[in-house]
C-alpha cells in the first residue's frame, strides 16, 4: 500500500487518522457563516475543513427540480446551486484564512469550471463525491494535476467502484478510497464498517469512513478498527437550516470525535504487557490488597490454624492468596490479635524440612 501527503500530513497506516470536517452547504450561501465555520472547525483539532463548489450554470440546469422540497426561497435545485456559489475571490479568502487557522482547505468540485477554480485557488488534494465517480473528463483533468484523490463511494455499486479505482491509478494519482452510504442520516445497520477491510485489500489503497450518521460513534469504531481518514459533516448548532443537519455533528462532538479518535491512536500504540506495570503498580497494590493478621492473641507455639486467621488492608504482609503457606506453621513469638504476621514469625522447618 503506498503512501502519500496532504499537505504536510502524511496518508499512511500507523499515522495519526486525517479528520476533514465537510461543510458542504451547511454556510447557506453566507459567505459570514463559512468564515465562522473555519473558526470553530479550527477550534476542534480537525486537520481539515472541505467545502463543496457549486458553479450552477455549469453542473445543474432549469431542470433540475429538488429531490426533497426544503427550502422556501429557492424554486428550483438550480437555483440553490446558484445560492450556494461564491465568487473567486471569496474562494481565495476562505482558503487563506483556513490556512491562517491551520486547517488544511478541501472543497469537492462539481463540475469542471469548479476544478479550475479551486486549482487556482490552491486545493492539495481533490474530494471526489460519490454522484462524480464516473465523471471521467473531471478525473482526466484533475489527473493533470497530480494530486491526490479522495473517492467517495456512497452511491456507486462495487462495479463502478472498481473502474473508478482502475481509471484513477492509470492515471497515477495516489488514492484513498471512502466507505460512505448515502443515506442522511445514516442508520447504523447501513454504515458499513465491515466494507473498510474489504476495500483495503482490494483495491491495495489507504481507506477512510465518510459518515453521515450525524454521531461520534461510527468515527470511533473506524478509528478502533484503523483507517487512514474520517470525514463527517458539521453544523454549528442543530437549528441550523439546511438539509445536511440531521446528518452533521456539532462542532463541540466534532471535538469529542477528535479527542476519542486520537485517545484511541494513543491506546493501540501502546500495548501493555502486564508483567511490566508491576513496579508502577506496586504502591496501589499495597494500598488494595490484604494482608494475613492474626484473629485473637497467639502466644508463642501455636500451631496456626484456619480460625487464628484474619485478612486486612494494607497489603505490605504476608499475602492473603499465601493463607495455605501458613496454615500448620509454629509461631516462633507470641502475636497480639490485629497485628500482620511476618515470615520470620513462622518457624517452617519443622513442617517442611
Amino acid at each position: 500500500m503506498s503512501s502519500f501527503y496532504i499537505g504536510d500530513r502524511e496518508i499512511a497506516p500507523q499515522q495519526p487518522c486525517f479528520i476533514i470536517a465537510e461543510v458542504g452547504q451547511a454556510h447557506d450561501g453566507s459567505l459570514g457563516m463559512a468564515h465562522a465555520f473555519i473558526d470553530a472547525v479550527a477550534k476542534t483539532g480537525a486537520d481539515a475543513i472541505k467545502f463543496q463548489t457549486h458553479i450552477a450554470a455549469a453542473e445543474s440546469s432549469k431542470q433540475e427540480q429538488f429531490r426533497v422540497k426544503f427550502s422556501l426561497q429557492d424554486a428550483t435545485r438550480y437555483d440553490y446551486w446558484k445560492r450556494m456559489e461564491f465568487t473567486r475571490e471569496q474562494w481565495h479568502g476562505l482558503a487563506t484564512h483556513a490556512r491562517e487557522r491551520g486547517l488544511i482547505f478541501l472543497s469537492s468540485p462539481f463540475s469542471l469550471e469548479a476544478v479550475e477554480l479551486l486549482q487556482e485557488v490552491g486545493v492539495p488534494a481533490w474530494k471526489i463525491a460519490s454522484g462524480e465517480i464516473m465523471n471521467k473528463p473531471m478525473l482526466e483533468r484533475i489527473a493533470e494535476t497530480k494530486k491526490p484523490l479522495l473517492l467517495s463511494t456512497g452511491m456507486s455499486p462495487i462495479e463502478e467502484i472498481d473502474a473508478a479505482v482502475e481509471l484513477i491509478k492509470s492515471m497515477g494519482l495516489p488514492l484513498l478510497v471512502f466507505q460512505c452510504s448515502s443515506y442522511y442520516p445514516c442508520p447504523p445497520e447501513k454504515v458499513g464498517l465491515n466494507l473498510l477491510q474489504f476495500f483495503r485489500e482490494r483495491y491495495h489503497a489507504p481507506v477512510g469512513l465518510s459518515d453521515h450518521s450525524g454521531t461520534i460513534y461510527p468515527g470511533l469504531a473506524a478509528a478502533a478498527i484503523g483507517v487512514e481518514a474520517l470525514e463527517v459533516h458539521v453544523t454549528l448548532s442543530r437549528e441550523m437550516f439546511g438539509p445536511d443537519v440531521p446528518a452533521s455533528l456539532t462542532t463541540g462532538e466534532l471535538h469529542q470525535l477528535v479527542e476519542g479518535v486520537r485517545y484511541i491512536e494513543t491506546m493501540k500504540a501502546n500495548p501493555v504487557d502486564k508483567n511490566e506495570l508491576q513496579p508502577e503498580l506496586a504502591p496501589l497494590r499495597e494500598l488494595f490488597t490484604q494482608s494475613i493478621i492474626a484473629a485473637v492473641d497467639l502466644p508463642e507455639g501455636t500451631i496456626i490454624e484456619r480460625k487464628h486467621l484474619a485478612f486486612r488492608k494494607p497489603g505490605r504482609g504476608i499475602p492473603a492468596s499465601h493463607i495455605d503457606w501458613v496454615i500448620g506453621c509454629r509461631l516462633k513469638r507470641t502475636v497480639a490479635a490485629g497485628t500482620f504476621l511476618a515470615e520470620e514469625d513462622l518457624d517452617r522447618e519443622e513442617l517442611w524440612p
